[in-house]
């Protein structure tokens, strides 16, 4: 079986780092029927928005085979868990609590916590309340009053278990992609509307920090976004311009307003009409401290200098490929870690995403994902060398547990370490797993 090639005297080998795996609730739980209906239910009965037009009534319907799912876990010996909880599935729209769903969560929680495996709870990875889509979603500012009573209404059921306590997963794919490209629920298509709702996502989440404080203090509590390392096609002076405006507009969007209470300076060069609407005491809020960041990292993305625009991404053929069409650049990731250590105080910082899809097929039983492994393992490398040049880097969760509904994807794409055929939802555990597996062991036999 082909390993990782983690050193036992590694700081990622030693027994405080967290080796995890990752999940969101519209991806794996199924059971469309004993929850609200979310934007991504409506985005999905649009035509031609999903490559296969599916959806995510049943996928992994981990509702019903969350026990076999935790004994996956324990059996590759993860140290934690992170998942996010569906809004829908736990609040009613009168504001009130679901307690059907609370209980699956708590019954969730306990289980794990009877393996020793350490929870991480996103409240947020895309799944809004479609009554809440209806009224403007992440455009009308009332829904980040609405996230906050959310949070404060579902925290004391779920604190007693919980070690850490995310608001939100990926701002940038909400706003972004959900509201300025349109490729992601609710598909609009507007710049202005992408920027109103980063505005308020990040104002949500400032609010729900200020609740995680005041309720739950004992929990690690913080964030999750996603970054893709710019890098200029060429030398010259135009793309490296193009390259730092890329960055401060896809990345930097998101953290600087987190850490330094201001929006990067990209944004004085916006229309007056696409610059965000910032209330008093919004970035104050916003600024909120954290106690970690999570940091979500595939692939890296090259620009150049464009004709009347402020920077045009360049598909190049580099580097080899996963199955998404994205590069593989471990040292991008480096570079990345490393660089936001030089600019930035950060707080602890967990890798709560890190993966790659491949075309997995299984055989005699078995997948062997070899390609997956060494990805696994290039970016496991590059994460211990970001540690040794002093990035304070406590966790790595596998992106994903499981292969599930991946967006706009639909199911063709497969992230997962353990295979699962959407027929019969047998689970088979890939080699990937399986050396995750060992490199756990490895750890705990030091």
């Amino acid at each position: 079986m082909k390993h990782f090639r983690l050193a036992t005297t590694s700081n990622m080998m030693q027994p405080d780092f967290i080796f995890g795996v990752a999940t969101s609730s519209y991806q794996i739980e199924g059971a469309r029927n004993t929850r609200l209906k979310a934007n991504w239910d409506s985005f999905c009965e649009k035509d031609g928005v999903i490559a296969d037009s599916s959806n995510g009534d049943v996928s992994c319907e981990h509702i019903a085979h969350w026990q076999q799912d935790v004994a996956i876990m324990a059996d590759i010996g993860v140290d934690a868990y992170r998942l996010s909880l569906s809004w829908c599935r736990v609040m009613l729209e009168d504001g009130t609590v679901n307690l059907e769903g609370v209980k699956f969560y708590i019954n969730l929680f306990q289980a794990l916590k009877v393996h020793g495996i350490k929870i991480f709870v996103t409240f947020y990875h895309w799944d809004l309340p479609d009554y809440l889509d209806s009224q403007g979603g992440w455009l009308n500012r009332q829904t980040a009053y609405e996230f906050a009573h959310y949070v404060e209404t579902i925290t004391p059921y779920f604190s007693p278990y919980v070690d850490s306590f995310a608001t939100l997963n990926e701002p940038f794919c909400s706003a972004y992609l959900g509201y300025e490209l349109g490729i992601h629920a609710p598909g609009h298509t507007s710049q202005k509307a992408g920027k109103i709702a980063a505005h308020n996502l990040l104002l949500a989440h400032g609010l729900a920090m200020e609740v995680l404080n005041r309720l739950s203090p004992s929990t690690e509590n913080g964030i999750v976004l996603n970054f893709s390392p710019c890098y200029p096609l060429t030398n010259s002076d135009q793309d490296a311009l193009a390259c730092r405006h890329a960055d401060e507009y896809l990345n930097l969007w998101y953290l600087t307003p987190l850490l330094e209470g201001r929006y990067p300076d990209i944004a004085d060069l916006l229309p007056d009409d696409v610059k965000p609407e910032i209330a008093e005491g919004d970035m104050a809020i916003i600024a909120a401290p954290l106690d970690f960041i999570g940091i979500n990292y595939y692939t890296r993305k090259v620009y150049q200098a464009g004709n009347n625009v402020l920077f045009k991404e360049v598909n190049t053929n580099e580097y080899a490929k996963t199955a998404m069409g994205w590069e593989i650049v471990p040292s991008a990731f480096f570079d990345l870690l490393t660089d936001l250590n030089k600019r930035f105080e950060l707080p602890n910082i967990y890798i709560t995403e890190n993966g790659a899809a491949f075309d997995d097929d299984i055989l005699d039983g078995e997948v062997n994902d070899l390609a997956r492994i060494d990805y696994i393992d290039e970016h496991l490398l590059a994460v211990e060398q970001a540690i040794q040049h002093g990035v304070p880097i406590k966790g790595y969760f596998v992106w994903s547990l499981l292969d599930n509904f991946e967006w706009s994807e639909g199911y063709t794409k497969r992230f997962g370490i353990v295979h699962v055929d959407y027929k019969t939802q047998k689970r088979t555990l890939k080699q990937s797993a399986l050396a995750y597996k060992a490199l756990i062991n490895a750890r705990n036999s030091n």
